[in-house]
């Protein structure tokens, strides 16, 4: 097996975190050798015995700003040559199944989770690689967004799902359209039918089928997709 991709999540609520990486596919990630987890507590390189995170914001204003100091220790601390930086922040690159793949075949991320009213501005000046978003709101901290992160980029690492890049290859967003819509046993229930065409063995209707059901449904659903 290749060299396990590593994840290190940076927070100051760890705890929120280590049940969802042990738990699921990625416990099984884990377990196999294909991903290595560590989640980072920032408070331990907070430098008093409060273990003090944040200040006030420069210039006024409301909340609290997550100090410089915890955040360059800390990242200094685990940072490998090969390792991208990833802030996860409201004001990001919104986050597609393209950036997951292109993740997936990273070494080493770094997931960085802020909480309060952001970060000192100077850590993503010096240190991030990319900023990233899982949508258009706002959340109380980062931990979420990297939990969501770290579960798009592991699936997708070979072996994980046990079948290969098969698993992976007709799912939503694959070639810009939306999932076509699946069926399973019994044919029929409550009155409502499974298609006859996926039950008939005609592998290139099924195909067909597919493929102009998933462009149905990109067109009603997402067509911001198709432009």
């Amino acid at each position: 097996m290749s060299e396990p991709l590593r994840i290190d999540v940076l927070t100051v609520f760890p705890g929120m975190l280590r049940g969802f990486l042990e738990e699921s596919m990625l416990g099984r990630a884990a377990r196999m050798g294909a991903v290595v987890f560590r989640t980072v507590d920032l408070r331990d390189f907070a430098h008093d015995a409060r273990r003090t995170a944040d200040d006030r914001p420069y210039g006024g204003g409301p909340g609290m700003i997550m100090k410089p100091e915890l955040w360059f220790e800390a990242i200094e601390t685990v940072r490998t040559p090969a390792a991208r930086v990833i802030l996860m922040t409201p004001s990001g690159r919104t986050f597609r199944q393209a950036q997951a793949r292109r993740l997936s075949r990273e070494r080493h991320l770094i997931l960085l989770c802020g909480h309060y009213e952001g970060i000192d501005e100077r850590v993503r000046e010096a240190l991030v690689t990319d900023e990233l978003s899982i949508g258009d709101y706002v959340l109380t901290n980062g931990a979420l967004p990297a939990a969501v992160v770290a579960d798009a980029v592991v699936r997708l690492l070979p072996g994980v799902l046990g079948a290969g890049e098969a698993a992976t290859r007709e799912e939503s967003f694959t070639d810009s359209l939306l999932e076509f819509p699946q069926y399973t046993r019994p044919p029929v229930y409550r009155g409502m039918a499974a298609p006859e065409v996926l039950a008939g063995g005609n592998h290139a209707q099924v195909a067909a089928w597919r493929a102009r059901q998933a462009l149905d449904r990109t067109a009603r659903q997402r067509p911001d997709l198709l432009r």
